[in-house]
């Protein structure tokens, strides 16, 4: 019995329609019959390069029409992608590379610099392989060229449980976790998605979100699926996206709620043509209410659909879809119900399931549930032993199947999409010497959800930093979205019994009139 592959979609558009747009970028154009020629030359470039089966390849670069390619070209030779997050320092980048072993890493323009330091850093890292439109800096490997000097190849057609891809998470020890995800893991995620009618034949889909996010990532595979024209913009900007939106004729995208709030906050709003947009997908954190109101009031006849999950679910669990987004049954609290396919229940510490509307942890499974994390059978063993992942979030689910997240079990902080783990922060900034202890929250943040918000002890008779200070110092070690927004100096931490900071008394007075828990 044939097993599921990723590249299989891409056969399917190449033979079905050859002239079809497949991808549009800074005006580059590409049908499918193209897009399928270049993914097959770059292939053949790789194995040339030593890329065996199963080997990793990372790809750090902004959104483009050559990201997609390299997702593509690695599948086709073999190899397993590892989608480095741009807003990494390079101390956590050259650790994820390290990690699992990527030995070929495809950079663009705007991270070029950042290579010399990450060769020397990385212990693993050999070849470079520049994706940018300009000329490949020395002891770079051009892209173009990596195409032109070699013939198509056939698909090794890897499948089924063969590892897909790693993608990385922060960690709740300081370290990044690398999610194992297979092709059967992202094909299921993805036909979960299309089975809940989020991306239709022959759409029109915008990639907007960061495309080393896996939910841009399942966007992506969902519209290969069904033969889409994917329309790139390097990154989020308001006329960016309105622009591509008029002039491309653009019918769905995934956003952000910080950028859905932009978009429709923009003063030009008006001026651009938006009738195409039948469909906007949004997640990674929970929207303002007022900010959603004021968007389906400023583009009228667009679905909105939210969509919740978490990398370890290829990532998506649950879908709220438009129609309960308005009138006087709508769930707009809710995060939705499960997607076809996919399982939710609320379970308590033990494990066990519990009734309807009492407050536990989600836990999940199904097609897209990952392999483990590389190279940590003890953190794969706790999250996904019993049969079920758990996520780490505290919820209930109504009497009519709805899921409501109303805490974060987990020490993780959401911010503007982008998850921290105040673990990661604290480590950071427990290395400034003047430092004796601190605790890391999430605070409300009307722009961001929450921002990160550090508490900070300093060592007797040591001369205090300022807040700047402790930013500066973290920024040197993390990247700056992680960073602490607000530092507050106390005397002391407030302890349990067992010496455990109390986050919950740090959070109260920031989180004692807030409309919801969590952002």
């Amino acid at each position: 019995m044939s097993k599921p592959f990723l590249t299989q979609s891409l056969h399917a558009a190449r033979r079905q329609h050859p002239q079809r747009g497949a991808t549009v970028f800074n005006g580059r154009r590409t049908s499918y019959e193209d897009f399928g020629s270049r993914v097959s030359c770059a292939a053949n470039g790789l194995r040339q390069r030593g890329v065996g089966a199963g080997d990793r390849i990372g790809i750090l670069s902004l959104n483009s029409d050559r990201y997609l390619e390299v997702f593509f070209a690695v599948w086709w030779s073999g190899g397993v992608v590892n989608p480095v997050n741009v807003r990494w320092s390079a101390h956590e980048i050259a650790y994820s590379l390290d990690d699992c072993g990527t030995s070929v890493l495809f950079v663009d323009e705007r991270f070029a610099a950042l290579v010399p330091e990450l060769v020397q850093l990385s212990s693993c890292l050999k070849t470079i392989v520049y994706i940018g439109d300009s000329a490949a800096p020395p002891g770079m490997y051009g892209y173009e060229q990596l195409i032109a000097e070699n013939q198509p190849c056939d698909d090794a057609q890897r499948g089924g449980d063969d590892l897909a891809g790693i993608f990385y998470t922060g960690g709740t020890t300081g370290l990044p976790k690398g999610v194992m995800l297979s092709h059967a893991n992202l094909y299921g995620a993805a036909m979960s998605g299309l089975a809940e009618g989020l991306v239709d034949e022959g759409d029109v889909v915008l990639h907007v979100a960061p495309m080393f996010h896996l939910a841009d990532g399942i966007l992506g595979i969902m519209g290969f699926m069904r033969a889409c024209t994917h329309v790139v913009v390097p990154r989020f900007a308001t006329e960016l996206v309105l622009a591509a939106i008029q002039d491309e004729g653009v019918t769905n995208t995934l956003l952000v709620p910080t950028m859905i709030q932009m978009l429709i906050d923009d003063p030009q709003l008006s001026r651009y043509r938006l009738g195409s947009l039948k469909r906007l997908l949004y997640g990674a954190s929970a929207i303002n209410e007022a900010v959603l109101e004021r968007a389906i009031a400023r583009l009228p006849g667009v679905e909105f659909v939210q969509l919740y999950g978490q990398t370890e679910m290829s990532p998506f669990v649950s879908v709220l879809k438009h129609e309960r987004h308005v009138g006087p049954n709508n769930k707009l609290r809710s995060a939705g119900r499960p997607l076809v396919g996919i399982e939710a229940i609320i379970v308590d510490s033990d494990g066990l399931e519990l009734p309807r509307n009492q407050v536990g942890e989600i836990a999940t499974r199904g097609a897209g549930a990952m392999l483990g994390y590389w190279n940590k059978p003890e953190q794969t063993l706790a999250a996904m032993g019993s049969g079920w992942i758990r996520s780490g979030d505290g919820a209930y689910i109504d009497d009519d199947g709805f899921l409501f997240v109303v805490d974060r079990l987990k020490d993780m902080i959401v911010s503007g999409g982008e998850n921290v783990y105040s673990a990661e922060v604290e480590n950071a900034i427990s290395r400034h010497s003047a430092v004796l202890a601190c605790a890391v929250i999430g605070i409300p943040n009307e722009r961001w959800g929450e921002s990160v918000h550090a508490v900070v002890v300093i060592r007797p008779g040591v001369t205090a930093p300022s807040a700047d200070d402790i930013r500066q110092h973290c920024q040197s070690l993390i990247a700056g979205y992680k960073c602490p927004r607000s530092v507050e100096f106390r005397d002391s931490l407030p302890l349990s019994g067992a010496g455990k900071v109390l986050k919950i008394e740090l959070r109260a007075p920031y989180w004692r009139d807030a409309t919801r828990r969590v952002a």
